[in-house]
């Protein structure tokens, strides 16, 4: 399977709700690491994470992927993503925002898959009260900071 039709694939899932779809295309030990909601590692949870996360919130979603580049080792690609949110006092409201993805490959399956984005951007669409999103961005903060312990980057 190419890459760009991986893409196809993996967007299609989501836009569908499909969580087995998305599943079966990551590895058994494969890695979803979404900007929201964290890692999720494993089809079962991959699964998991698009049905009771993703769907839970929001619904209506939109991903469009372009200028993907790719090695048989790991692909890159832009994008346009959108959902309309079913989170209380936001019903309906349609939020959109771009970033890239990172995806590590394992022949023709995910291992791994990363993505950056502005958060508050798309946080800033909701309406959500400031303290609210200073939590969600604090929080994310936290996870890349963790991340980078004990490397140069945090070292006085």
């Amino acid at each position: 399977m190419s890459f760009v039709d991986l893409l196809a694939r993996f967007t299609a899932a989501v836009e569908a709700g499909d969580g087995g779809a998305l599943a079966a295309l990551f590895t058994e030990d494969g890695v979803y690491d979404d900007t929201f909601y964290g890692e999720f590692k494993g089809p079962a949870a991959i699964k998991d994470m698009l049905e009771n996360h993703f769907w839970r919130d929001a619904s209506a979603f939109r991903w469009d992927m372009r200028e993907p580049v790719a090695t048989p080792e790991i692909g890159y690609a832009n994008w346009s993503f959108s959902y309309a949110s079913k989170l209380p006092g936001v019903e309906g409201k349609r939020v959109v925002f771009e970033g890239m993805s990172r995806f590590r490959l394992s022949g023709d399956r995910i291992a791994r898959y990363d993505e950056v984005f502005d958060m508050g951007i798309a946080l800033a669409q909701t309406n959500f009260a400031a303290d609210r999103i200073e939590r969600i961005v604090q929080k994310a903060a936290g996870r890349l900071r963790d991340r980078h312990a004990n490397t140069r980057h945090l070292a006085d």
